[in-house]
């Protein structure tokens, strides 16, 4: 027992060592209100972050969905801290502050969506190694963005713990959420 515990107890600390190791860059954007956001305001609260598009068709609408969906199966156990969801626009051109208040009310009512110049977009995008590609445009001059579809769980240290790609049902999103909670400890410095 003593040796499995040892061993357990080495694991989970490599496991923290290879985290940290893939500490992702931060953010520098502004919320639906106008002010500044960062990721050093997300430290001490759990965080699920979407990057995606306001014109977006159907997979970001489904992805949101799925999110809200996979909060509410969290807040229905009060012992658990409270998750704070993130949408980063890829689409800084069309996706103002008020277009994403307007788009992010049909979701999660905590959803709070993040935005800045094209540079600022990019660099966050870039720091969560997030593909983002505007396609051509047509007549109208509407164009898709195409982006990497994934969710990801960053912890109370912000640190990324996982990432949920389209195929995990809000379910699944939840568990493993829930998993990384019961398990979680704090970064050692």
């Amino acid at each position: 027992l003593y040796l499995r515990q040892q061993k357990e107890a080495e694991q989970r600390s490599r496991r923290l060592r290879q985290l940290r190791a893939l500490a992702l860059g931060d953010f520098h954007l502004r919320d639906t209100s106008g002010a500044p956001r960062s990721r050093a305001d997300f430290l001490g609260r759990w965080v699920l972050l979407y990057f995606g598009f306001t014109h977006c068709p159907d997979v970001c609408p489904e992805q949101l969905e799925r999110l809200s969906r996979a909060l509410r199966l969290l807040e229905r156990d009060p012992a658990l801290p409270p998750v704070q969801p993130l949408f980063v626009t890829v689409d800084p051109e069309r996706d103002d502050a008020a277009a994403l208040a307007r788009y992010l009310r049909d979701f999660h009512p905590r959803l709070l969506g993040l935005t800045g110049t094209p540079e600022q977009v990019r660099a966050a995008a870039a720091a969560f190694r997030v593909y983002v590609s505007a396609g051509p445009r047509d007549a109208d001059g509407d164009y898709v963005v195409d982006h990497s579809v994934l969710t990801f769980l960053l912890d109370p240290d912000g640190a990324f713990r996982d990432c949920y790609g389209s195929g995990r049902t809000a379910e699944e999103v939840a568990r493993s959420v829930r998993g990384h909670m019961d398990s979680y400890g704090a970064l050692p410095p």
